[in-house]
């Protein structure tokens, strides 16, 4: 099975690190760990990540990284 892109469901996905792909589609890069996508980010024009988990995954890849209401 490919993997697909979340956001677009591409499957033109670039290997850009040990377990990070980039979908050259849409500019989002993601972790992954097998076939399960762990964190999705949006590239800002200076290079650094946004964090789009909350868009994209039905649970927090790190429970600790949130605060309960």
């Amino acid at each position: 099975m490919l993997l697909r892109c979340p956001n677009c469901h591409s499957h033109d996905l670039g290997k850009v690190g040990t377990n990070q792909l980039y979908c050259w589609h849409c500019y989002i890069e993601m972790t992954i760990d097998g076939s399960d996508i762990q964190n999705i980010y949006q590239v800002e024009e200076d290079g650094s990540l946004t964090s789009l988990n909350d868009l994209f995954l039905d649970e927090p890849s790190n429970p600790q990284e949130y605060t309960a209401l």
